[in-house]
């Protein structure tokens, strides 16, 4: 893609928004003028289980509120210099694809990237509604970097973690408590087993 797109459309879980999403999110700012954020999961009733990815719907893969990842990524995107002029953050109910049309402008230019089944059924999704759609890349999922999973485990553990993120988004995760909650979940998904 050579031109550049008035409005944009990126979407993602974002829980925990890490460098890797940064450089996804940026990737679609350089090809659109206005770039729309989509916080998929938004909420438990428009977050649904699917074959391809059944870990995504699970609350210990959801810790943050919608309301948490609005603010951890406008912080992030100020950060790195975007103004908010530049870019805006809505729900996107991407298993519910019918209720796009309600968060976001159908006739943008959709942003995706490709990792597993998961992605490509997002790409389905997408198209099922004549979408215009933007592969930014696709590659195996052991290429893909940084892993929200991999990221929140690390937290839990008392591992190193705040290389892996923007800085706004540590400040983000000591302020609200962010590590706790997830221990919470990580011990009530435990007892949950038992």
């Amino acid at each position: 893609m050579t031109s550049i797109d008035n409005i944009g459309v990126i979407h993602g879980r974002f829980q925990i928004l890490h460098n890797d999403h940064m450089k996804y999110l940026m990737a679609g700012k350089k090809l659109c003028n206005h770039l729309i954020v989509g916080i998929t999961n938004p909420d438990p009733s428009l977050t649904k289980d699917h074959d391809s990815n059944p870990h995504r719907s699970k609350a210990i893969s959801n810790p943050l509120t919608f309301y948490e990842r609005h603010v951890m990524i406008r912080e992030a995107l100020l950060e790195v210099g975007l103004k908010l002029s530049e870019f805006s953050i809505v729900p996107f109910p991407i298993n519910i694809p019918e209720l796009l049309k309600y968060y976001v402008p159908l006739d943008a230019l959709f942003f995706l990237s490709i990792y597993d089944d998961w992605g490509k059924q997002k790409k389905t999704y997408l198209e099922s509604l004549r979408l215009k759609i933007h592969v930014l890349w696709e590659v195996p999922l052991e290429k893909k970097g940084i892993s929200g999973s991999n990221l929140r485990d690390l937290m839990v553990k008392g591992g190193e973690w705040q290389h892996l993120v923007p800085k706004s988004v540590i400040n983000f995760i000591e302020k609200n408590g962010i590590i706790d909650r997830l221990k919470l979940l990580q011990k009530k998904r435990r007892t949950d087993r038992k």
